[in-house]
């Protein structure tokens, strides 16, 4: 029988032996949110989901690892909520709740944790949080983020024009594909691609920081729902994506597994 690396799968004598073995935490960080006509409301979660789920399967036998439950709920601003299926809480919730899991898996005595940010809203909050945690514990989680991590291929492999992949693009899109998600492809449409661009807003969230924060909720009207256009994904972008995210975060998992600080 195949040992699970799901955390609620254990039994407690056998996390008190995954703290012995000073097993790393993978927390992945989604939420429930519209994502257009196309896509379905768990698009952040089951993308989140099958990097944590890739991951550990990459790593078996190489790192100790349990994947935690995804946190399926989080930040959306306001304006996502006008169409159905937009699950929101407030900030300063979320920070709070980040928190409490954490401090309670630190508590156990698990000291290596790996936060993945499966959500735009909610980089800044994981980082307050995680800030919170070092400050309190001594104990420094990392967070990643899959879309960063693919950023330099997927610039290279896409389809799409500049503003085709902020909200249920081609990236999103393509990762949905490769998982054999229900896509209506029927209702693809590049209506709302992002037409805003400067040298401060890049207007795509692949071409990297121009140090400016603004939404781009903000910025430019959406009727359907997205930014981006959809029509470019495919299933084979989708699986280029897959492969060169876990590549990456294996390499960095390792890093972040076997460095020991200077005391």
């Amino acid at each position: 029988m195949e040992v699970s690396f799901y955390f609620v799968d254990k039994t407690w004598p056998e996390l008190e032996e995954a703290i012995r073995q000073n097993a790393l935490l993978i927390l992945p960080i989604g939420t429930i949110e519209e994502h257009g006509r196309h896509l379905p409301v768990s698009t952040d979660y089951v993308i989140v989901s099958e990097v944590a789920r890739g991951v550990a399967e990459k790593l078996k036998g190489e790192i100790p690892i349990l994947v935690l439950p995804t946190l399926w709920t989080g930040y959306s601003a306001r304006e996502v909520a006008r169409w159905p299926g937009t699950i929101r809480i407030r900030p300063l919730v979320l920070i709070q709740l980040i928190h409490d899991l954490l401090a309670s898996l630190i508590e156990m005595g698990f000291k290596k944790i790996i936060v993945l940010d499966g959500h735009g809203h909610h980089k800044g909050i994981i980082e307050v949080a995680l800030r919170e945690i070092g400050d309190e514990y001594g104990i420094y989680p990392a967070s990643v983020s899959p879309a960063s991590l693919s950023a330099e291929l997927y610039s290279r492999i896409r389809k799409s024009p500049i503003g085709g992949s902020i909200h249920g693009g081609e990236w999103e899109t393509s990762l949905m594909l490769f998982f054999k998600q229900p896509v209506k492809k029927e209702e693809f449409t590049n209506e709302d691609i992002m037409r805003y661009h400067s040298e401060f807003v890049p207007g795509d969230n692949f071409l990297g920081s121009k140090g400016v924060f603004w939404s781009t909720w903000g910025i430019q009207k959406s009727e359907t729902g997205i930014y981006g256009d959809p029509t470019s994904a495919s299933e084979k972008t989708g699986r280029a994506i897959y492969e060169e995210i876990l590549e990456k975060l294996s390499q960095f998992i390792r890093e972040f597994y076997f460095y020991e600080p200077e005391s």
